[in-house]
């Protein structure tokens, strides 16, 4: 079996996982009998969790190992029949809270090769239906130069494709290792490949910097059944109005191509003769992260000493909040230790609007600017803004952890490390490629010049990108930011509801060539 693997072991577990609402596992060792779609519940327009897959909802926290593996179908048939075997092993949002956990994305390619019809292809998002690598979103990205898709593990060129993406969770290594052993036996003899392999560390409360992560996540109305506050559903899943009051465009079929009466009808007209394919899913973005973990303390090192601020203070200048997840804006001069981390703050409504507490280019500043930017500083509408951009993260981390700084250079444990970054949202275009490219790696952001992101940012090659440390009466200028953190990795998946994955394993409604692939 042909696979590229980043760093790491494989793991692996044993125990039952979550299936889907209103499906049966099959008994150990045979291959499962056709099953039926969760039925459709809730009001129109409310969500229907049995349909959601369970990673919208959760990173899944309970389940501390993970592994992610990237299949290459070369047959439909046979990918069909390996989506149909798996149905009844999908978590889905509503499903009962088991040891493992498991949910299915497809890139676009991969759809046309599991046999979705031209009409349904044509409605997902050009930057779905393009990918992450080619030339001009690359340029976009700031994936250029040593970090080019064509330098990629995989996701580029020159790597295998991959078609599908099967997301594994477990609740101990053991049973991680007999959960990708029983997906692994589900693969068919011939016609599906498994290419990719990307294992992860377990989970851990800290980033490889020693960081706290996964802090601000947005609040999404409906989504837990909290009400409607919040930020709109449709920002994140297909098929539910945004935050302009609209349904982002999403992929439709002739309701013949649905005799078995699995999918909604399309919402955007409510015809019967049309259903929609992408109602209840969302994009998936991952990003292979490599970090560079001295490089980063080297350079807060230097300038620590040069600035007279101990060398803790200007890392949580760079990243915008202390260690332990404290935000500068809350406490500007010691971290919180034990006391709950605040996240109900904003930078401006707080006084922080000059970055005396936490630098304007900051990374958490950049990539959740809250109320700091146009219109009007300050206001719900600056707020309001924000939330149109904002993602649902669900990265795992990957590699050896980093041993301790006072550690013996060149003792450190072999191995790249970093970040397997997975984010949703309903639109790529207004949600991560903007943040990534207006955000992260402009140099001009909210008035800066020549500063973009100190960690996640694009540095340009010989560019000398500048980390302004606001301060009164002098400020500090961090000249030569670090590449600290390296693309190595990526493409753009769609997460689809668990009835469209019951739709695309059912295969086309009438005989006849599937679409050529775009990729």
């Amino acid at each position: 079996m042909a696979r590229a693997a980043l760093t790491g072991r494989r793991r692996t577990r044993d125990g039952d996982p979550a299936p889907a609402p209103g499906t049966r596992p099959a008994p150990a060792g045979a291959r499962p009998a056709p099953v039926a779609p969760p039925p459709i519940t809730g009001r129109s327009g409310s969500l229907d969790r049995a349909d959601v897959q369970g990673l919208v909802g959760s990173g899944y926290g309970r389940l501390p190992e993970a592994v992610f593996l990237g299949l290459q179908v070369d047959d439909g048939a046979a990918g069909r029949a390996l989506l149909a075997d798996l149905l009844p092993e999908l978590t889905s949002m509503a499903g009962a809270r088991g040891s493992r956990a498991l949910n299915v994305a497809v890139s676009h390619p991969g759809l046309a090769r599991l046999g979705v019809r031209q009409e349904a292809l044509a409605g997902f998002s050009l930057e779905f239906a393009g990918g992450m690598a080619t030339p001009t979103r690359s340029a976009f990205l700031g994936d250029v130069g040593e970090q080019a898709p064509a330098t990629w593990a995989w996701g580029g060129p020159d790597t295998p494709r991959v078609d599908v993406l099967l997301l594994l969770y477990a609740r101990s290594a053991a049973e991680l290792t007999a959960h990708a052993e029983d997906v692994r036996h589900r693969y068919p003899a011939d016609g599906v490949r498994e290419v990719l392999e990307l294992p992860t560390t377990s989970l851990s409360p800290r980033d490889h910097l020693g960081f706290a992560d996964g802090i601000s996540q947005p609040e999404v109305a409906g989504l837990h059944g909290r009400g409607e506050r919040g930020i709109a559903l449709g920002e994140f899943l297909l098929g539910y109005p945004n935050a302009y009051g609209r349904r982002a465009r999403g992929p439709l079929l002739p309701a013949t191509d649905d005799p078995g009466r699995v999918l909604p009808p399309a919402p955007r007209t409510g015809r019967r003769d049309e259903v929609d394919l992408g109602r209840n899913g969302s994009y998936l973005v991952v990003r292979t992260l490599a970090v560079d973990v001295a490089a980063f303390w080297d350079h807060v090192d230097r300038w620590a000493e040069r600035t007279g601020l101990p060398a803790e203070q200007v890392a949580a200048k760079m990243v915008g909040r202390w260690p332990d997840g404290t935000s500068l804006t809350v406490s500007a001069d010691h971290p919180l230790g034990d006391e709950p981390v605040d996240n109900d703050f904003r930078y401006h409504r707080d006084g922080d609007a000059a970055g005396l507490r936490c630098p304007v280019a900051a990374h958490v500043r950049r990539a959740n600017p809250r109320d700091s930017l146009d219109p009007r500083p300050g206001s719900a509408a600056s707020v309001r803004v924000n939330d149109r951009h904002r993602l649902i993260r669900r990265g795992r981390q990957y590699g050896p952890p980093p041993v301790s700084r006072d550690t013996a250079p060149g003792t450190e444990p072999d191995g790249e490390r970093g970040l397997h970054f997975l984010c949703l949202n309903a639109d790529l275009g207004r949600q991560f490629e903007f943040v990534q490219h207006t955000w992260l790696d402009n140099p001009a952001f909210a008035g800066l010049q020549d500063s973009p992101d100190p960690i996640a940012g694009h540095h340009p090659p010989g560019g000398h990108g500048v980390f302004p440390i606001p301060a009164d009466p002098v400020r500090h200028r961090l000249l030569d930011l670090p590449h600290a953190v390296r693309v190595r990795g990526g493409g753009y998946f769609f997460l689809p509801g668990i009835r469209a994955l019951h739709h695309i394993a059912s295969g086309p409604a009438s005989p006849g060539p599937a679409p050529e692939p775009s990729g």
